[in-house]
This record gives C-alpha cells, structure tokens and sequence, in this order.
C-alpha cells in the first residue's frame, strides 16, 4: 500500500497543565493509505509540531510505500536529513515521532497484527506498571507494587526529610519490595543528588530520575558511582539514536529512559535500545504505560516496568484515546486487536 495523505492536529484539550505544555502537549497524526487503511500516531511538541508535520513532513510522505518495517525506516531516515537545518533533536523529532507511530500503527494494522507482533515472536501479557504522583493510598488499592514520586528542589533543606517520610509512606503502604523512585525533573544539582543519597540510603531507592539536564553528560556520569546503590536514571529529554549515542559514550546514565512519542517513534527506539543492549544498559520507557511505548515492552526489548502517569484519583483527565490497557492489579495487558488496539475520540480532533 501507498500513502496517500497525512495529517497532524492539536487536540481539544481541556485539562493540560498551565505551564509551558498549554499548548505544547501532544499531537495527533492520521495516516492515510490507499488500502483503505488509516494509521494514528502520537507525537510531541504541540502546536509548533503539528506545523511541521502538515507543512513540511506531508509532501515527503505522499505516495510513499508503506509496506514493511524497512520501508517505514526508510521513510524515518528521509525526514530526519530533511529536517536537519531545523531539527536533529526537539520538536522537529517530536513531530517524526507522531508520524512514525502512525507509519506502524497502519502497518500493523493492515497486517491485522497488534505492534508488538511486528516488533518480536516474543509476547509478554503481564507487564508491572508503576505508578507516578504523589496519591500513595489510590495506588494501593489500584494493586501497584512500584510508585515514582515527583519532586522540584526550591532550596529547603526540609525536602530531605520530607523525602524521607514519603519513602516510609510508599514503603508502608507498597510493601517492603516495592520499587521506589523520584524524579527531580532537573531540579537538584550534583551536591543536593549526592546528599540525597546519602540521606536516603535507608530507604533502598531504586532511581533518582532527571537530576541534571541533559546536557550535563560528564557531570553525570561523575554521580554514577556516587549515589550507588540508587540508579541515576534519564533521557525522556534525548532525541534519536544519535544522542544516546553520546550519552553511552560519556557513561553518564545507569538506566535510559527514552519516551517513544519524543525520541523519534519506534524506529528511533530499536536503534535506541540496539546501542543499549551493546553498552550493558537496562532501558525503562518514559511513560512506557501508554500503547505506543507498551507493544515495545509486550515485545520483550526493554525492561518489564511500564509507567502511568496516574496522578490523583479526583483529577479529570481528557480521554483522547479509547480502549487504553488499563491497569489491573498493577499490571497491564496489551489488546490483541491489530495496531495499537486504540481508537481515536473524535470529538477531540
């Protein structure tokens, strides 16, 4: 089969934080094919990227063929170079992503096959979820096992203890094998990450998560061996094979964290976790819960740990996406049905 258009929109969301996401969440991309068959990927960068996509990346795809996993490779790498002037990372790869998963959506799709068909003969059906936010008690009931907390550092040296006693908390209410993260979202710098170690060595952390920002590779990669036994744990802000390539070179991550809606798609993620496998690097997907990046861990290429971002239990939430794998005592299930297994609300696009 061909492509005969594609397409990329900027839901109607009603509940995106008021932040700098207000109008920079993600985006929706239709695939078209002559087989009748349409295809919907999920991609980053708002707005800005949907531009991309409908005003750049369009007249690439045209025409295209869509009929195997080389062909979407193909077609990975022919927008990638003609991006280059502009992208190379950010929102130029944003926007392949959302186009790259929508490639393997119809593909999968018009080989009635769910994605992690395609990607392996392997099929794991109970794949561990672990919660992230701060509803510790919600989480228990919902049977998760594994909870990831966020945390901005202002300057307080309370945050110290004020970790401490939520690790008590999740530990008290997860069990004393539960998995215990945090994530600082680059917010602590290498004095406060190597206190917090030091602090919380009691508590068997497993990451701390984004520390730094990702520019600071050799920085990183001096905390490694600081803050054993915790992991030092990033990457949902790198781009393309390319950049962990360079995160491999400096050592500077324990654990990656790429985010298949940002890194470039599935394509970019194999390339990824290829590099990963060659330097001994265990990969848990950021956001890994949602469809896109789960067929990649039913598929057996990652870590079985898959993230949700669940937040709180009185929050409202927009339900882009229909027939998403809900969790079930911790644990999620992805669908049989061919590609994703989701189905598009229209009435949001």
């Amino acid at each position: 089969m061909r492509i005969t258009d594609v397409s990329a929109v900027y839901p109607r969301y009603q509940n995106t934080a008021g932040s700098w996401r207000t109008h920079f969440w993600q985006i929706v991309v239709r695939v078209e094919t002559d087989g009748g068959i349409t295809g919907f990927g999920y991609g980053g960068g708002g707005v800005a990227s949907v531009e991309i996509i409908n005003r750049h990346f369009r007249e690439l795809l045209l025409d295209s063929p869509l009929n195997s996993p080389t062909d979407i490779a193909s077609i990975w790498d022919r927008l990638y170079d003609a991006s280059i002037p502009y992208g190379r990372k950010g929102l130029a790869i944003m926007a392949l992503s959302g186009v790259d998963l929508g490639l393997w959506d119809a593909l999968a799709k018009a080989e009635e096959k769910p994605v992690c068909d395609l990607l392996s003969s392997t099929r794991i059906n109970h794949l561990r979820a672990y919660a992230s936010g701060a509803d510790i008690a919600w989480y228990r009931d919902l049977g998760f096992t594994a909870t990831k907390t966020p945390h901005r550092w202002t300057g307080d040296a309370s945050a110290y203890d004020e970790l401490a006693g939520w690790a008590e908390s999740a530990r008290a209410a997860l069990g004393y094998d539960a998995l215990l993260m945090i994530d600082s979202y680059m917010s602590w710098d290498a004095a406060v990450t190597a206190e917090m170690a030091r602090r919380l060595a009691g508590h068997r952390i497993y990451w701390f998560e984004d520390v730094l920002t990702p520019d600071c590779l050799e920085e990183q990669a001096s905390l490694c061996d600081v803050i054993k036994p915790v992991l030092l744990a990033g990457g949902e802000h790198e781009f393309t094979h390319y950049g962990f390539a360079e995160v491999a070179r400096a050592k500077a991550l324990d654990m990656w964290q790429p985010d298949v809606t940002w890194c470039g798609g599935i394509t970019a993620t194999l390339r990824i976790l290829d590099i990963a496998n060659t330097a001994g690097v265990p990969v848990v997907l950021h956001r890994g819960g949602e469809p896109w990046g789960l067929h990649i861990i039913a598929a057996g290429l990652c870590e079985n740990l898959a993230e949700l971002v669940v937040g709180r239990r009185d929050a409202s939430a927009d339900p882009l996406w229909l027939d998403a794998p809900q969790p079930v005592d911790g644990t999620l299930t992805v669908s049989s049905a061919a590609g994703f297994g989701v189905q598009i609300n229209e009435g949001m696009v």
